[in-house]
């Protein structure tokens, strides 16, 4: 069976794109081409699906590793790509998985950046992400904490209020929770890797 994959230009200001699966928000392959990005997906989709299983989610069995690419956007200076899936609401049921999902990925980022002796840049990015994304959803924000990692939990704790606040039918929540799980991913993996 054919599966779908999305993908991401633009990202790290030109230098990489990524692939999404679309039967997995959060599953992404980041390379610096689309080509390679999109080839990576069967593997990517198999340690993704381990990885949900080892935290006691269901994951969806795929027949075959037919993945192919749908749809391409570019990633915006101020806004990262929209695609026409993110357009539809997720079920009741979705949501409440993607916000588990999303859960996970930032007990996973937060595990290897306890294990780094500095993983600023990227946390302060995941911040700025996340606050961004927590206005988006017209979350009132706080003023940042002074505090590098005071402030990247306050922004987590801001974006979950307001994913959880919008709901499911909020304008732009699938593709919220698909990049916010997909890039605290990438870091984890980075920052594990040494890399910044």
């Amino acid at each position: 069976m054919p599966h779908a994959i999305f993908v991401e230009t633009g990202l790290d200001d030109g230098a990489a794109a990524a692939a999404y699966a679309a039967e997995l928000p959060g599953c992404a392959v980041f390379a610096t081409d689309p080509d390679t990005a999109a080839a990576g997906m069967p593997r990517r989709v198999a340690e993704f699906s381990d990885w949900l299983r080892g935290r006691r989610e269901e994951a969806p069995q795929f027949v075959g590793d037919n993945w192919y690419e749908v749809e391409r956007a570019a990633a915006q200076p101020s806004a990262r790509a929209t695609f026409s899936l993110d357009e539809l609401p997720p079920s009741g049921e979705e949501f409440a998985r993607y916000l588990r999902w999303l859960e996970l990925a930032r007990e996973e980022l937060a595990d290897a950046a306890d294990a780094v002796a500095d993983a600023g840049a990227g946390m302060a990015a995941i911040e700025l992400q996340d606050r961004a994304f927590a206005a988006e959803l017209g979350q009132e924000l706080q003023p940042p904490e002074s505090e590098p990692i005071d402030g990247f939990y306050q922004a987590r704790d801001a974006l979950t209020a307001a994913i959880e606040k919008a709901g499911p039918g909020a304008e732009g929540v699938r593709r919220i929770l698909r990049v916010a799980i997909a890039d605290d991913l990438r870091l984890a993996d980075r920052l594990r890797r040494g890399l910044p």
